[in-house]
């Protein structure tokens, strides 16, 4: 199974990449990894070119609220939007945690919203329930 990984526009953080690379490769996923800063031209374009399982954004730098509006946007005008699970987690908000109304929001744009404490652990648990390849062996 395939994951196109990717970041917002405007983060430049690289390492929750590398980790969620690493973490979904210990699961048995093959990770397409955009990189940091990506624009939205270009995760739309890894969806349609890979076509992949789900489609990931992690981000830390508070901004995932506002911009993940236009990733989702995009996928949904192109009809895009139904043909891969769409996951986001991270900082997604600047003021640390997400007001009632952004949860709200991402959830009715993404299939899976991860934030605080339990992102991670939450996260694998989502992925273990879908259509889940093989460990990768050690």
């Amino acid at each position: 199974m395939k994951v196109v990984l990717s970041s917002i526009p405007s983060d430049s953080h690289t390492w929750n990449l590398v980790y969620m690379q690493l973490l979904l490769e210990e699961m048995g996923y093959e990770v397409v990894n955009l990189g940091s800063c990506t624009p939205v031209e270009d995760i739309i374009s890894g969806v349609r070119d890979h076509q992949p399982d789900a489609l990931v954004i992690s981000t830390v730098n508070g901004h995932g609220v506002a911009e993940s509006a236009k990733i989702a946007g995009q996928l949904h005008s192109l009809g895009l939007a139904d043909d891969v699970p769409k996951l986001i987690g991270g900082n997604l908000a600047t003021t640390g945690s997400l007001t009632p109304e952004q949860v709200s929001c991402l959830r009715a744009s993404f299939d899976g919203v991860f934030t605080g404490e339990r992102a991670v652990d939450d996260f694998i648990a989502f992925m273990n329930r879908s259509s889940r390849p093989h460990q990768a062996a050690n």
